[in-house]
């Protein structure tokens, strides 16, 4: 049987992408439908579009596992940190295989979640100041922060 505080953080990781929550749309759920106009258009010159935020997400989700595993080969998949660079053709294929990336990359980090020992949860992570739990819970709070940024990017474009 799991761990009630594993079980926890894995409910709070999942409400936060996938699942259906009292505070609105999951991660997930805001590029649903999302066209490649849409994953690409700004806001203006110089800020975030959608597809770049959702690399950024999968990207963290990588980093969280990293850090949780205390595995220094754990590396994304995708050339960059932080913000990695859209691809130098952005079409439909490729904002489809970064959908998947995101996916790939929650599933992975997931799984990592499941498995962790609940004794290691007050621990600190690897390279990080905050504890195993600090940074389940963190990147789930990630996930709802760029989803609610997402939304007001989908409704300023109209």
């Amino acid at each position: 049987m799991m761990d009630s505080r594993i079980r926890l953080l894995l409910e709070v990781f999942d409400q936060a992408f996938t699942a259906p929550a009292w505070h609105g749309t999951p991660l997930k759920g805001t590029i649903r439908g999302l066209t490649l106009s849409g994953a690409l258009w700004r806001p203006r010159a110089g800020r975030h579009n959608i597809w770049e935020l959702v690399l950024h997400t999968a990207y963290w989700k990588c980093m969280v596992r990293r850090r949780l595993l205390r595995d220094p080969e754990i590396a994304f998949p995708r050339p960059g940190a932080n913000f990695p660079a859209l691809p130098v053709r952005p079409d439909a294929a490729a904002w489809k295989r970064d959908r998947a990336l995101l996916d790939e990359q929650h599933a992975l980090l997931r799984r990592a979640i499941a498995r962790l020992d609940p004794k290691q949860l007050d621990r600190r992570a690897w390279r990080s100041k905050w504890s195993v739990a600090a940074n389940v819970y963190g990147i789930a709070s990630h996930d709802l922060y760029h989803a609610g940024q997402i939304q007001l990017i989908k409704r300023l474009r109209g």
